[in-house]
């Protein structure tokens, strides 16, 4: 069995659009602290996927093409920038009312993706920024990481930059 670092999207990955989406690649800012952590991810083993409610889709603000050319633009970013892209991408277009159990809070992706790369939740991080990252990781049984201002029991570990997530996963 495998392991993950799963990552949330917008807040980890890239900046986020407070109150609002990033619907473009122009608006699409990577965040550079993320890269030494993937880094350090991949050449420990781990599998990097991607998590992330995208409702902006459901809403109509955006299309499914606009969202999957934000993520080929972070596919080829990373491969540019680190000569490696993210292994998946699973993403919940749905809206919060929805109750699609894919959405997190709920696991689905999670589940989705451990059940299709074959990992083992044991072994695997989940590293986001908002309380529902965190309840998706502890529903699906995987380790959680919390960046930024949260209360300590709010997952696994909390962190207040990406750099304090390199000695877990080293």
């Amino acid at each position: 069995m495998n392991k993950a670092l799963f990552l949330d999207r917008d807040g980890v990955i890239n900046e986020r659009i407070v109150g609002g989406y990033v619907r473009t690649v122009e608006e699409f800012h990577l965040i550079e602290d993320i890269l030494p952590v993937l880094q350090a991810a991949h050449a420990a083993g781990y599998r990097l996927v991607l998590i992330t409610n995208q409702q902006g889709v459901g809403k109509g603000l955006m299309s499914r093409a606009d969202l999957d050319a934000l993520h080929r633009h972070l596919h080829d970013l990373l491969m540019d920038r680190l000569g490696f892209a993210l292994d998946a991408v699973y993403d919940c277009t749905s809206l919060a009312s929805d109750g699609d159990p894919r959405r997190k809070p709920e696991p689905g992706m999670l589940l989705e993706a451990i059940a299709e790369l074959d990992l083992d939740p044991e072994q695997c991080w989940f590293l986001g920024d908002a309380l529902t990252d965190a309840e998706a990781g502890r529903r699906a049984g995987v380790r959680t990481i919390l960046l930024g201002e949260h209360p300590s029991t709010a997952a696994d570990v909390v962190v207040q930059s990406l750099s304090d997530v390199l000695p877990l996963i080293q």
